[in-house]
């Protein structure tokens, strides 16, 4: 058995994405940012990737900036905007970002940022929102659009205006959104992070949307490439291979969502038809098609991760970049859960092509483990 249910940590290379990284590889490994006809066909091939990304996002495409995943991009934002906002204007986010935006966030702002009540079902508080940007001297905010653990979906168009009204910038952490999910309005948002490796690009690429084409950045100092906003020599390999991973996944976006979410659902009542106690994190609210994140009855979220991996069954326990901490998921700890049930919860997360017979195959692994651990119905 081999089930791979991990895809919102990363996803395998798609075939055209590979076939692109090599024709540029081939065709086009010239240095775009130098003088002659074939750096500057390279320099055209990493351009129109540029456009074809910033149509797919509804923004300018001299707004982007190609980064060498989403952590950068995070990294780099939050470094540049520390330097030019003002030391007494504050930031605002929430309990349940993903570690790459909370850790810069406390890295640059340290004591200046402050947490958004969270809602029952995991999300930023749209009334605590408004109350805070009313009262508190607010420069920025920052929202993921689609939560990586639960795959739970937040209102960042609603963020993004309530931002807009009080003349506040708004950045959102779009890795998980990207792919999955309509993202031809993301560029009314002020700043944008996203990166390749979550819908079956390469990895170690990655791209930041800045607010317009004058933002500057200077976390990598060196050569004027990227407008002179991130020096170093571009992917351009990663880059092509990247766009034709995310076109080849907008075109089945649609008919994945709804198949999909129809087979995490049966999965879902196959697991509490097995296990009766089980908790799931969001149902009811809007989720990724994905995305499957629960409370198991019993057992250690680590045993069922180690039964299961003999089986040849790959799913996590929240955020990958948060693996081997106990009690890791942050959204169960925003929502009140005790370190006992944070040691119990799974998460699942198919891909755009899973089948139902890999869904069946894998409840009835976490039936098989259960009886192992002496757990369920």
């Amino acid at each position: 058995m081999n089930l791979y249910f991990d895809f919102n940590a990363t996803t395998p290379l798609r075939a055209v994405a590979r076939e692109a990284w090599l024709r540029a590889n081939e065709a086009h490994w010239h240095n775009p940012s130098s003088l002659y006809q074939k750096a500057a066909e390279a320099k055209q091939v990493l351009e129109l990737a540029r456009e074809e990304l910033g149509d797919v996002l509804g923004c300018e495409p001299e707004r982007i900036v190609f980064t060498g995943s989403a952590t950068e991009s995070n990294n780099a934002l939050f470094a540049q905007l520390s330097e030019k906002l003002s030391k007494d204007k504050r930031v605002l986010s929430s309990s349940i970002e993903h570690p790459s935006v909370r850790e810069p966030l406390q890295r640059w702002f340290a004591k200046r940022v402050t947490l958004v009540r969270t809602t029952k079902s995991g999300e930023m508080d749209l009334e605590d929102l408004a109350t805070q940007l009313a009262r508190n001297n607010v420069a920025l905010v920052t929202a993921m659009a689609a939560n990586n653990e639960c795959g739970l979906l937040h209102p960042w168009r609603a963020f993004a205006e309530r931002c807009h009204e009080a003349g506040v910038m708004f950045h959102t952490d779009a890795a998980q959104w990207i792919g999955k999910e309509p993202g031809d309005e993301m560029g009314a948002s002020d700043f944008i992070t996203g990166c390749a490796h979550k819908f079956g690009g390469p990895k170690g690429v990655g791209f930041l949307v800045l607010r317009d084409e004058r933002e500057v950045l200077s976390h990598l100092r060196g050569g004027p490439q990227e407008q002179g906003r991130r020096a170093g020599t571009e992917n351009l390999p990663g880059v092509v291979a990247m766009v034709a991973a995310l076109r080849e996944a907008i075109a089945e976006r649609e008919t994945a969502a709804c198949r999909q979410a129809a087979l995490r659902d049966e999965f879902e009542k196959t697991m509490r038809a097995q296990f009766p106690e089980l908790r799931i994190i969001g149902e009811g609210a809007e989720r990724l098609w994905n995305t499957s994140m629960f409370v198991l009855p019993q057992g250690d979220n680590r045993k069922w991760l180690a039964r299961l991996s003999q089986r040849g069954v790959a799913v996590s326990t929240g955020s990958a970049c948060s693996a081997g901490h106990d009690g890791s998921s942050v959204v169960l700890e925003a929502l009140g859960a005790t370190p006992e049930e944070m040691r119990r919860v799974i998460r699942v997360s198919g891909g755009w092509g899973s089948g139902e017979g890999e869904w069946t195959a894998l409840a009835e692994a976490f039936g098989e483990v259960g009886k192992d651990l002496g757990v369920g119905g």
